[in-house]
């Protein structure tokens, strides 16, 4: 699964808890918003890269509706 602009911090933390010192470093609090609503386009991007990152996950781990 790859960590999307959808997904909210809380979310995330939940599945993912190694995460949560990302959304500290991003100085981000773990709220039940979406990312695209929190965070602008460019934060976005590198948030997602890194959250994914931390995870282990990219678009070439996940296979079309799963």
């Amino acid at each position: 699964m790859v960590i999307q602009p959808n997904m909210t911090p809380k979310s995330i933390v939940l599945i993912w808890p190694e995460t949560e010192d990302i959304f500290e470093q991003f100085k981000l609090e773990t709220k039940d918003r979406p990312l695209e609503e929190l965070c602008n386009n460019i934060l976005l991007a590198k948030l997602l890269q890194t959250l994914n990152e931390t995870i282990g996950s990219s678009s070439a781990t996940c296979i079309e509706g799963g």
